[in-house]
């Protein structure tokens, strides 16, 4: 029987939000001879086999790298694909997501997505709303930059919706905690572990203000090949990682500014 209370410091030492950049679906597909599509596939039953391993894990957020704003720039037939396979996801996914009350969430610019893609995408988080398990964001039409402009265009336009508010005002009202408030999802912690898969050493446009403190974990694997092993594998990487958040340890262990 396991102990209880190593089962609770391991629920403790839990990175309790995840984001993964899921890369290498196109080059997977193109070494087996195979059309990029397929890759995709592949990698559409790998997230959702990894949102399963992140549930029974205890992981509390989830956040999936699904679209970037820039991948706007590949094929159509691709781009067509990728965003069908996004519908089939919502749609299949409804009764695992209800049965373990996951909520799904988006991360991105909504009215730039296809209408159909917006629409299926509007009710499965609508209906996913008071679901009280792990939180799944999918960052879809995501860019971080992306993100951080349309977040200052809320600021700007709550600050001066208040009478009287000049420049100046403006400027002294624009504080981290404020601007935080207007970010697609302020409610969610800051990521505290990204991994990227197939070997890339590279943010590329993701979570840039959510990510000044988060550790990252770089897997050589390509993302169709990832399995619920290798999400422990990088938890327990991350478990052996001394965050300091910019400070020090003191002798009692705790971070200290200096």
């Amino acid at each position: 029987m396991p102990d209880e209370n190593s089962s609770r410091s391991s629920l403790l030492s839990l990175p309790p939000h995840v984001g993964i950049i899921m890369d290498g679906n196109g080059r997977w597909a193109q070494e087996r001879g195979q059309i990029r599509t397929q890759g995709h596939l592949e990698g559409l039953k790998a997230a959702k086999a990894m949102v399963k391993a992140a549930s029974d894990l205890g992981i509390r957020y989830l956040t999936l790298f699904t679209f970037s704003t820039e991948n706007w720039k590949r094929a159509a037939d691709e781009v067509g694909f990728i965003m069908g396979l996004v519908i089939k996801y919502l749609k299949a996914e409804y009764d695992f997501a209800r049965e373990n009350r996951i909520r799904v969430r988006h991360a991105g610019d909504m009215a730039g997505l296809p209408e159909d893609v917006r629409k299926d995408l509007q009710e499965t988080c609508e209906a996913t709303a008071n679901f009280t398990g792990m939180q799944v964001i999918l960052a879809l039409n995501y860019g971080g930059r992306d993100e951080i402009i349309r977040a200052f265009r809320r600021f700007a336009l709550r600050a001066f919706r208040e009478p009287g508010v000049d420049a100046e005002k403006f400027l002294a009202s624009l504080t981290e905690t404020g601007f935080r408030e207007c970010l697609d999802n302020p409610d969610i912690p800051d990521p505290d572990l990204i991994i990227r898969t197939a070997g890339e050493f590279r943010i590329s446009n993701f979570l840039l203000w959510e990510a000044a403190y988060t550790e990252y974990y770089i897997s050589q694997k390509y993302w169709p090949d990832w399995t619920k092993e290798d999400l422990e594998e990088a938890i327990e990487t991350f478990r052996k990682r001394d965050r300091r958040f910019g400070g020090l340890k003191s002798q009692s262990g705790e971070t200290v500014h200096e």
